[in-house]
């Protein structure tokens, strides 16, 4: 756990019922990195940490029409020369009606040992050149965000109606936790805070289905890190329609279910455990570091889990994170950057960031936006418009 400084709070100033911890407007240098001719199971060394350069490894020949031959990256923020604090790790969202980005910090202890820690939300507020928004981002504008009280140590996010809708994992106190939704320039609202009136462990990741339902994966890493009471359920993982009726249990037999992404039809449902990874950060290579896959089927007008298998396990690390594109490829946030497989469980090549990537998701054409701790990175794909980034879904 690291620790947050009075540096890190220059202002207690109220905006749309957020606390701003703190504002500031950032130009950058693009990083370009042309990558040609990559063959096939390419060995270097791993990237350092502190490199300023992200690489890219081809293990299949369909990975350069992600890639192309050609890859652009920019480093678009960084709290290495500062607080070193890890600001980037959990819930990326790219909102395409405002062009910003909202992204979680890790668990951050205050210096103040009586104070309890605390978990920050970066907005991010993309800059491109007028008349011209498909263009790359020139700079940034960032805002260090202190979540409502309502919503203590959020994790995954996603966009919902006209707004964001946060898992919050909660505290030791009672009645905390759940999924919050936010909409613009509103105050946060509960969709469900508890199963039946047992708490959740500490809500994860979460994504939205074309029906508006909501898939979301609970494990009892809060308790791990001692902000969590003991759990009353077992690691699992939830559909609740978007009215905030009809919560089920989907899916359980987890070590810790982390990651979760629908494929672009939604006939596939993707869930990552991260059980190999400890609390201290070390990890264990005989538990899960794995991507399940689930069939989505209707029986008797529900959506069902059917066919569990094991669509594929991390080369590196656990995949804390996952999303798919519009072909179907899925994305895995692991310890050596962004591993993409093929639908069919192939896996394609590496992009590799250094320190490994926690958290991901698309922008606007041909953007992936990747959370990587202190670092928060944008790299150029080939590809077209991804599943996580379709107009028409703004509103249910």
């Amino acid at each position: 756990m690291t620790s947050l400084t009075k540096a890190d709070i220059k202002s207690s100033t109220v905006q749309t019922q957020i606390p701003v911890i703190s504002a500031k407007r950032v130009s950058y240098h693009l990083y370009y990195r042309v990558l040609r001719g990559i063959a096939k199971l390419i060995v270097h060394s791993k990237l350092p940490p502190n490199s300023n350069t992200i690489a890219v490894k081809q293990y299949h020949p369909d990975f350069e029409k992600i890639t192309g031959p050609e890859s652009r990256f920019s480093l678009l923020l960084s709290s290495d020369d500062s607080s070193r604090n890890p600001l980037f790790r959990n819930g990326c969202v790219y909102v395409p009606e405002r062009d910003e980005l909202y992204i979680m910090s890790d668990l951050l202890q205050s210096t103040n040992s009586s104070a309890l820690p605390t978990i920050l939300i970066s907005q991010v507020s993309l800059r491109r050149e007028p008349d011209n928004l498909l263009q790359p981002i020139c700079a940034v504008g960032w805002m260090k965000l202190r979540p409502p009280q309502s919503i203590p140590m959020p994790a995954g996010a996603c966009l919902f109606a006209d707004g964001i809708m946060y898992c919050s994992q909660g505290t030791l106190a009672s009645d905390t936790g759940g999924l919050w939704y936010m909409g613009w320039r509103k105050a946060p609202v509960p969709l469900i805070t508890s199963y039946f009136r047992k708490p959740f462990n500490s809500i994860q990741n979460i994504v939205k289905d074309r029906n508006n339902g909501l898939w979301f994966t609970d494990a009892s890493i809060g308790f791990e890190l001692d902000i969590r009471p003991k759990p009353k359920l077992p690691n699992q993982v939830y559909r609740i329609d978007g009215s905030g009726g009809n919560v089920r249990v989907v899916a359980d037999g987890f070590g810790r279910p982390t990651g979760i992404a629908l494929s672009p039809d939604e006939s596939t449902l993707y869930v990552t455990d991260t059980e190999a990874v400890r609390p201290d950060g070390s990890t264990d290579p005989t538990r899960a570091a794995t991507i399940y896959a689930f069939d989505v089927t209707e029986r008797s007008g529900s959506p069902f889990l059917t066919n569990r298998r094991v669509f594929a396990y991390a080369v590196d690390g656990v995949p804390m994170a996952v999303i798919c594109d519009h072909s179907g490829n899925v994305y895995a946030a692991c310890g050596d950057g962004i591993e993409v497989w093929s639908p069919g469980g192939v896996l394609l090549g590496l992009i590799e960031v250094p320190g490994g990537c926690t958290s991901l998701c698309f922008g606007k054409k041909g953007e992936l936006f990747i959370g990587a701790g202190q670092r928060l990175w944008v790299f150029r794909l080939t590809q077209q418009e991804p599943t996580e980034f379709r107009w028409a879904d703004l509103n249910p």
